[in-house]
């Protein structure tokens, strides 16, 4: 039941960052259309940043748990068995303690700007939590998938974030155009 919701809840992450990938289009779309016909989008361009940033940190989780973030496995794909778990274990406590660190500031931040009523700069006066949000909760999210596969592996799982290494040639031009190389 854990295991479904957590899946549940990265997919939607992920979905959310599409979301916000639309959300960056049509608005710049519209604003590249409305200058020709003399429409503005009043704060279109803070909109689209906003949007961008909960897109990405959305994303995180996601793109984290389906293997597809840049990883480089110099050293990890050189070692076996028991070295190689215990790098493993390493390299997540690592992740856990830079992206725990981010995740707590980002909340904190976001919190802070709700207590303090901060408003954008722009041309419309938006309370800062409400964009904020998009990035502190792709952060909490991602620490939540670092501690899955922290407990995961820990338990002697292989790491679900890594793709077994392609077997033939055909794989791997397959793999090639799935990632957009």
């Amino acid at each position: 039941m854990i295991r479904t919701f957590l899946d549940g809840l990265y997919l939607f992450a992920g979905y959310l960052a599409g979301v916000f990938l639309l959300i960056i289009f049509l608005l710049m779309m519209g604003l590249s259309l409305g200058r020709g016909i003399g429409i503005n989008i009043p704060a279109g361009d803070d909109l689209a940043s906003w949007s961008m940033a909960a897109m990405a940190f959305l994303g995180l989780a996601h793109t984290f748990r389906s293997g597809e973030m840049i990883r480089v496995g110099l050293i990890t794909d050189r070692l076996r068995g028991r070295r190689r778990w215990w790098f493993e274990m390493f390299s997540l406590v690592i992740g856990l303690g830079f992206v725990g660190f981010f995740a707590w500031h980002a909340v904190q931040l976001t919190y802070d700007s709700w207590r303090f009523n901060d408003m954008s700069q722009g041309v419309v006066a938006i309370p800062l939590w409400i964009p904020q949000i998009g990035y502190a909760t792709g952060l909490v999210i991602l620490f939540i998938a670092f501690v899955d596969e922290f407990i995961h592996v820990l338990r002697g799982g292989d790491p679900r974030y890594e793709k077994p290494p392609a077997t033939t040639a055909e794989e791997v031009v397959e793999r090639a155009i799935q990632s957009g190389v």
